[in-house]
């Protein structure tokens, strides 16, 4: 995308003050003819670029010009504008920072890159949550938010299923899965433990006054792969071996869990002359998979464990009672 190329070429620039356009070229890894344009287009749209010939010379920028967008790419630029979840930043009391952050992106960027980041803006938007999910009610995301940034230990009211227990955490990362928001944080009590809470669950939290150090290496993303596949694992305990019609392996994944589904579409046995194929999906129980595989009505057969088969058989007879014509 050239307005990516641009701003690093820009970002390239004041970080070397000044370069060869082969120099360039190697670094962008683009032709010195590219380099050229580019140098031309920044030009036009402002920026104080002058080139030298000779042995020394090169591609420079006004000694003492700074562009104001540090570290900042033009998908990043876009970002801001596209990033497309108001209610996300609201939730997280971000709303004002990110208005601020894309009044002053406008105002610096050149005229070429400004126009890019309102198309993407313009054409592209975030819907956190699936459907059918009504978003979760989390009262204290604000402030559990402020204390994971300002590195801020809380005591916190968790409501567990009917009662509510009193926790001091140290509240480490905030990841937004499927419109539901979890903490992960250690507890004042067992430090070496990393735990994860729901925030929608967080009845009340208080800062304690203490700042944590954070336990070093800790990698929020590493950590809730780790998390959500353990989780995982935990849930779904069992397999079950069923043969899906054609529209029965599409509708899967809408009436199982997700990526369970995907692994057992992945890795269905071949189709039949009808289409039909084998598939393991790994499940919670025969009885929560029983009820899911309803949803599916004649394109599924279950195959093992018999009870799963046993099920499906008296749902269906149930069903064809119940709605038989009168």
């Amino acid at each position: 995308m050239r307005a990516s190329r641009l701003v690093t070429l820009l970002f390239t620039l004041q970080r070397l003050r000044g370069a060869t356009a082969a120099e360039l070229a190697r670094e962008l890894e683009v032709s010195e003819r590219t380099i050229y344009r580019d140098v031309a287009a920044l030009s036009a749209a402002g920026v104080p670029l002058f080139t030298e010939a000779g042995r020394g010379g090169g591609i420079r920028l006004v000694d003492g010009w700074r562009t104001r967008l540090d570290g900042l790419t033009a998908q990043e630029a876009a970002a801001l504008f596209a990033v497309g979840a108001p209610q996300v930043l609201a939730e997280l009391g971000m709303s004002a920072a990110l208005a601020g952050a894309q009044a002053k992106l406008l105002a610096t960027l050149p005229a070429e890159l400004r126009e890019h980041a309102r198309t993407v803006a313009e054409r592209f938007h975030l819907d956190a949550p699936g459907w059918f999910h009504t978003p979760q009610q989390v009262t204290q995301l604000a402030a559990v938010a402020e204390a994971v940034w300002e590195q801020q230990q809380l005591r916190i009211s968790y409501r567990r299923r009917a009662d509510h227990v009193e926790r001091t955490i140290d509240p480490l990362g905030l990841v937004l899965k499927a419109g539901t928001w979890y903490l992960a944080a250690r507890s004042a009590r067992s430090p070496d433990v990393v735990l994860t809470y729901r925030v929608d669950r967080i009845a009340a939290a208080e800062s304690t006054g203490e700042r944590f150090t954070r336990p070093d290496g800790f990698d929020l993303a590493d950590w809730w792969a780790d998390a959500a596949n353990r989780f995982e694992a935990q849930m779904l305990r069992e397999t079950v071996q069923l043969r899906l019609g054609p529209r029965g392996m599409t509708l899967l994944p809408h009436v199982a869990d997700p990526d369970a589904a995907v692994r057992a579409v992945a890795h269905a046995g071949p189709a039949d002359a009808e289409g039909w194929r084998a598939v393991e999906l790994d499940v919670e129980d025969v009885v929560v998979a029983a009820s899911q595989l309803t949803g599916l009505g004649g394109e599924v057969e279950a195959l093992d464990p018999p009870e799963l088969r046993t099920a499906l058989a008296a749902a269906g007879a149930a069903l064809a009672a119940r709605n038989a014509p009168k």
